[in-house]
């Protein structure tokens, strides 16, 4: 996985107007924290974190006021609901080698039966713990000749090497389902007929 370096300030402003003035300048307000170290509230490029953020469970490296260097992952990430730009991140600080809980996308491959099944995505996103260096992108799960009442559990899922479920082994991921034949909704008939009559 590649990392990604960003370059953050560390900030003393708080509050609403604060917040809005970092916006303003095109950067986005955050806080890393874990450790049990206090948290550091940081102001960060927009754009860069933008970029970054486009990777699930990007690592960053941050150049904290030039003077210190952490590695950190995104932990919470909250966008203006109609805008899409960037409010707040949350960042969680880690360590070369450590082991953390994650959530990486399932992609699926191949195409199901022949018969107008219909795949759901129980889960959309696989909680599983690996180093913070080496955390898959994402999992692929191949679907190919799947039937009505076929399922994928998440101990089916191949994972890469030193990457381990973080859920119970028999948690359904994906499951195949028949698709439903639409039908004229109970009780129109027989308003019709009732109108026909009077």
């Amino acid at each position: 996985m590649a990392e990604v370096k960003i370059a953050a300030e560390s900030r003393t402003e708080f509050g609403k107007g604060a917040a809005r003035r970092i916006r303003r300048d095109s950067k986005v307000p955050g806080v890393l924290y874990g450790h049990g170290s206090d948290p550091l509230h940081l102001t960060l490029p927009g754009h860069e974190l933008l970029l970054a953020l486009r990777t699930p469970n990007v690592l960053i490296s941050l150049d904290i006021d030039g003077k210190t260097n952490e590695l950190a992952i995104p932990k919470s990430v909250q966008r203006d609901p109609i805008k899409g730009y960037l409010e707040h991140v949350d960042l969680l600080l880690v360590k070369r080698g450590e082991k953390v809980t994650v959530e990486i996308p399932v992609h699926t491959e191949g195409e199901l039966a022949p018969g107008g099944y219909l795949l759901e995505h129980v889960l959309n996103a696989l909680p599983v713990e690996a180093e913070a260096t080496h955390i898959p992108q994402a999992v692929t799960v191949s679907v190919e000749g799947l039937e009505a009442g076929a399922s994928v559990l998440a101990k089916d899922i191949t994972l890469p090497s030193g990457v381990t479920l973080a859920v119970e082994e028999d948690t359904v991921v994906l499951q195949v389902l028949a698709a439903q034949a639409e039908e004229a909704p109970e009780g129109e008939a027989a308003e019709g007929d009732e109108a026909a009559e009077a």
